[in-house]
């Protein structure tokens, strides 16, 4: 089969019968467009002629290229090189899969940066203003982005969603008294419960600052709108989180996933099940949230160490 006709069947196939999201797509289809051109420079345009040693040779050419790639994208393209060969040996249209003794790097293990719960606080406090008990429908108009703001940074660090799970989310998602139904990777749908602090934001949003936003732009049933009544976008939730860790003074770097490590490293510090959370997390495997007990195991050499008269 020509190669480039391989690569299109290999992507519909992760995108529409694995159901893999639109950024990994993305993904894969570059990293493939850079293996194809690889390949035609060497006179390689059928799947068949590609072998073992092309396929360590590519892989060896990307490992040395300056300035050196990341350890993380290197395994990244390596995934994308298995996975078209490892379908097409499937699909039977090769005998063989060329890239079978293909072995990933060893990456560094990389503890996720996550804040203490009063950074956390002062995070939520700088991105908008608390929800008032009593107060009336409707908002002066500089509060609408600060409520906003105020209940997608809640819903955030409450649930452990990732940003891009937030921005999907219609307001009929929300109609499930203390729970959160989230559409994670792959379509696949999980259950999150929700804590009183955010559902009050998220209430003080849809009744004093949804409305309004609405009211700007095209109906529609998303639960986080902009400025101009649009559909908020990652990016621009990206910037909202930004904003307010600025304002909060918090020199860490602070992005939408470290409010998720945080929700992840402050449950297993209370002494919540690893597998409770790799089920709100939603990954698949419980040996990608095991990650996070190493952080838990660094807060208590750290309550130890000032603790114990001969920690030291």
């Amino acid at each position: 089969m020509r190669l480039v006709r391989a690569v299109d069947s290999y992507l519909r196939h992760i995108s529409i019968e694995r159901g893999l999201s639109d950024n990994t797509v993305a993904a894969y289809r570059r990293d493939l467009a850079a293996y194809l051109e690889w390949l035609q420079q060497r006179g390689v345009e059928e799947s068949s002629e590609v072998t073992p040693a092309l396929v360590a040779d590519f892989v060896a050419d990307r490992a040395s290229a300056q300035p050196p790639i990341a350890a993380s994208s290197l395994a990244r393209l390596q995934s994308s090189v298995r996975g078209l060969h490892r379908f097409l040996a499937r699909e039977g249209v090769e005998d063989a899969d060329p890239s079978a003794r293909l072995r990933p790097p060893k990456q560094p293990r990389r503890l996720p940066k996550a804040l203490t719960i009063d950074q956390v606080e002062r995070l939520l406090d700088a991105s908008g203003p608390a929800p008032a008990v009593g107060a009336e429908p409707g908002a002066a108009p500089g509060d609408l982005l600060g409520i906003r703001d105020r209940a997608l940074l809640e819903l955030l660090y409450a649930t452990g969603a990732r940003v891009s799970e937030i921005v999907q989310l219609d307001v009929d998602d929300m109609a499930h008294g203390d729970v959160l139904r989230v559409r994670g990777k792959g379509s696949k749908e999980r259950i999150v419960p929700v804590g009183s602090y955010a559902r009050a934001a998220v209430e003080a949003y849809l009744t004093r600052s949804r409305p309004e936003l609405s009211r700007r732009g095209r109906a529609t049933p998303k639960l986080f709108l902009g400025a101009r009544g649009a559909p908020l976008s990652r990016q621009s939730a990206w910037l909202v989180i930004r904003d307010a860790a600025e304002r909060a003074q918090l020199t860490a770097h602070v992005s939408p996933h470290t409010l998720r490590h945080s929700f992840a490293t402050h449950l297993l510090q209370g002494g919540a099940d690893v597998r409770v959370v790799q089920e709100l997390l939603g990954h698949a495997s419980v040996a990608t949230t095991q990650i996070y007990t190493y952080v838990s195991v660094d807060a208590l050499r750290d309550v130890y160490a000032t603790s114990h008269p001969r920690a030291r």
